[in-house]
């Protein structure tokens, strides 16, 4: 079943919003196309230094989402992952390797902009709308 969630996530084109709070609950909400499911549990992705990352330095848990379509309009399919996070780098090999990783897919201006290798353990998996159905019949 992981699979199907992983393959889901990772698919490209798509964005996914990450919803993140300051130390004072002062919310933030941005979209990011390049988060990576790497496992069940880990979503791994690189961040400039933004709202974003400084709410991340005040408070680890978030929540991304992610939606899309599906058939047609009517038939939105979607997850929302609440995460926490686990480690971040602002230096190193991880970072190093996704910056060159972003170089090649976006180019060197948006590799310039990578400030941080941000990891995620995912902590519960809801549907994009709940009834009781579980996140596996939501995507």
């Amino acid at each position: 079943m992981f699979e199907m969630l992983i393959k889901y996530f990772n698919k490209q084109p798509r964005l996914g919003t990450l919803s993140t709070a300051d130390k004072t609950g002062k919310v933030n909400s941005a979209y990011f196309g390049s988060p990576r499911m790497v496992d069940e549990k880990t979503i791994f992705m690189g961040l400039g230094n933004n709202r974003t990352f400084a709410n991340l330095q005040q408070n680890p848990n978030a929540v991304f989402m992610v939606m899309d379509p599906g058939e047609s309009i009517m038939d939105w399919k979607g997850v929302r992952m609440y995460v926490k996070m686990t480690e971040c780098q602002t230096s190193g090999a991880k970072l190093d390797d996704l910056k060159a990783g972003i170089a090649k897919v976006a180019g060197e201006g948006a590799a310039k902009m990578m400030h941080a290798a941000v990891t995620f353990k995912i902590e519960e998996i809801r549907p994009l709308a709940d009834f009781g159905q579980g996140w596996e019949k939501s995507i």
